[in-house]
């Protein structure tokens, strides 16, 4: 699957946690050629959700990596996430 593409449906998968804000960076370029990278991208992603109000940073990236679904295995090697609810 190209980047792009990979970036678009990582962005539509996140849209079930109704963002307020969602900024997705590719850093795929900064780990070239690191073993694990044939396997998918490196990716960051900062979220601001009504949803991550009152839960703990695992419960809110439990959440992100659950809305990622399968492209956890077949198109992202790596995720850092920033979960935040309004107003953080």
């Amino acid at each position: 699957m190209p980047e792009p593409d990979r970036v678009a449906e990582l962005r539509q998968r996140l849209q079930t946690l109704e963002p307020l804000e969602l900024e997705i960076r590719d850093d795929s370029a900064a780990h070239a050629g690191h073993a694990g990278a044939a396997g998918g991208g490196h990716y960051r992603v900062r979220i601001v959700s009504p949803r991550f109000a009152g839960l703990s940073r695992v419960q809110r990236h439990r959440l992100v990596f659950a809305a990622a679904g399968d492209l956890m295995q077949r198109g992202i090697h790596a995720l850092a996430v920033t979960a935040l609810a309004p107003g953080e």
